[in-house]
């Protein structure tokens, strides 16, 4: 049953007169602040409310001009105020429904809907209905995403909640794979969030004068006059107290994005809950679903912890559904996350719409395939309970290894290139040094030490490099062929890639590797970042690894 009526334009929630002139006020407010002076200069209060009037006016006119409708094939949004436009989406394109509502919509009862079909668009292209009763929001979304099987709500939920918080007005029916827990706060600061946010607010300060502040303080001018513990007393605090700053918005960003988050599998949709202030609800149809990928920077795995973001066609190529928490909670979502794919025909395993376009591999060296291993069907799923329970226990063994199973290293050949690319910069180092003694400058005895800290920097670095250097292939008995790759030290990510969703391959050599006996495989794929690497493989094992991954794909050499 549809929620709306065919062919009629409905209006937005009439509450929303309350919403628009405060949100449109609030994105003037350097205009106002401008006819707040002129106002107060010229001693005519008028030149105050004049501009407040107009945007205000702006904002509730918007109201007026914006429709939206949902047919049979299409869903249309009407708006503008001088030019008019209409924005269409067929519904066969819906990909994503996110649903989010800040404090006032909160307040209000209202929810802001987002539809996403996985094209990049600018903001003014976004189809986003704002706003919508919490109430209407369930039916609403199971109608956009209704072909995507999931199951509707019951006849009159929607109603049985006319004023509820977007949090349980959104409640969805699955198995939870996730939740946030309070004590993962303790990794957010292991993040580059905090400086992120610190950053620009120093930078703003130090444009209007903070810089000049503080070196007019009389101790900061007296510090040449004191010792040089005194000074380095001082250093330190300022370090210290900057790192506090840092990790405190860290922590303050982590729990207002991520607060109450969510994670709940019913086959065919993902859905996800989280946010503080502002709440978010993203639902994600499981079948562009192509993989996942574990991304630990070097903080976060010297703490045991990562992260767990999604690979799916046509959605946000770093669509994250947990946060930086423990190893063990990731590994587990993961391992949930890819059981409950053990029954492929509960949910599309092909794309019900047209495939996105992507750009096609380039100096392709195999023909690109599109599917990988034989996979579980609805008839060799009716062979009986022990066939089932066999299933069960594979898949469980799977979604385990994918996270945790060691992987192939690469040789001595991929080491050797790890230590000569670190051994660049500590050469070029050395030659600036020995250039500047050279055309008489004065170096002092103690910086050549630096050369040796960097040697021993950088010869860690590549070491650890070449321990995160790998790959593996899981062979699929009830379900598909696994590609995992990882590579990376600083920030490592170890890539679970389906083989179904690999479209072409791509096995490149530079003059160096040519020398090594190396090469890099690209697995291309239409989802995710498009292509995943393998880095540095020996040769004669990058074709193996294509026949392993796609068999009988692999072509003419």
């Amino acid at each position: 049953m549809s929620v709306v009526a065919p062919q009629q334009w409905q209006r937005l929630d009439p509450r929303m007169l309350l919403v628009y002139p405060v949100t449109e006020i609030m994105k003037y407010i350097p205009v106002l602040l401008g006819s707040v002076i002129v106002g107060t200069t010229s001693g005519n209060p008028l030149w105050t409310l004049i501009p407040v009037t107009l945007v205000a006016a702006y904002g509730v006119a918007r109201w007026f001009t914006t429709s939206y409708r949902i047919d049979a094939d299409h869903v249309q949004l009407r708006s503008g105020i001088i030019q008019r436009r209409t924005l269409s989406v067929p519904r066969p394109r819906i990909r994503s429904v996110d649903v989010e509502a800040d404090l006032l919509h909160r307040m209000l009862g209202l929810a802001v809907l987002a539809i996403g079909t996985g094209k990049q668009t600018g903001k003014g292209d976004e189809f986003k209905l704002d706003a919508l009763d919490t109430s209407r929001i369930p039916a609403l979304r199971a109608e956009l995403l209704s072909h995507t099987g999931q199951p509707g709500p019951a006849a009159g939920e929607a109603a049985a909640v006319p004023h509820v918080s977007p949090h349980d007005a959104a409640a969805e029916s699955g198995t939870e794979i996730g939740h946030w827990q309070a004590a993962w706060v303790r990794y957010a600061p292991l993040s580059l969030t905090g400086l992120a946010i610190v950053a620009p607010i120093a930078g703003l300060g130090a444009q209007y004068g903070l810089i000049d502040v503080v070196s007019d303080m009389t101790a900061v001018q007296h510090l040449d006059d004191d010792s040089a513990s005194i000074v380095a007393i001082v250093v330190t605090g300022l370090t210290v107290l900057s790192l506090l700053l840092v990790s405190l918005a860290a922590c303050g960003q982590y729990i207002a994005t991520w607060f109450g988050l969510r994670v709940l599998d019913n086959g065919s949709t993902l859905h996800l809950r989280h946010g503080l202030f502002t709440t978010r609800q993203i639902t994600l149809d499981l079948a562009r679903f192509r993989g996942a990928t574990l991304n630990e920077p070097l903080l976060l795995r010297a703490a045991r912890a990562a992260q767990l973001e999604m690979i799916m066609t046509g959605e946000n190529p770093q669509q994250k559904i947990l946060p930086q928490a423990p190893r063990s909670a990731v590994e587990r979502t993961l391992d949930e996350l890819l059981r409950n794919r053990r029954r492929p025909a509960a949910r599309a395993l092909v794309d019900v719409s047209p495939a996105p376009a992507t750009d096609p591999p380039t100096s392709l060296d195999v023909a690109p395939g599109t599917t990988g291993s034989p996979i579980d069907t609805p008839t060799a799923r009716a062979a009986g309970d022990r066939h089932e329970n066999v299933s069960h226990d594979r898949d469980r063994i799977t979604g385990a290894t994918l996270g945790t199973i060691a992987l192939h290293r690469h040789g001595p050949a991929a080491r050797r290139r790890r230590y000569t690319k670190a051994a660049w910069p500590v050469g070029g180092l050395v030659a600036v040094m020995l250039l500047v003694g050279w055309i008489g400058g004065d170096i002092p005895g103690w910086t050549w030490t630096l050369p040796v800290l960097l040697t021993l920097a950088m010869a860690a670095l590549a070491e650890d490099r070449y321990r995160g250097l790998g790959h593996r292939v899981l062979p699929g008995t009830t379900g598909p062929t696994w590609l995992i790759t990882r590579r990376g030290s600083l920030d490592r990510n170890r890539d679970c890639l389906e083989a179904p969703g690999i479209i072409g391959w791509t096995v490149r050599q530079t003059f160096w590797q040519r020398r090594s006996g190396l090469a890099t495989v690209v697995a291309a794929t239409a989802a995710g970042k498009k292509a995943y690497l393998v880095v540095d493989i020996p040769l004669d094992q990058a074709y193996a690894l294509i026949e392993e991954v796609t068999p009988g794909r692999l072509g003419h050499r």
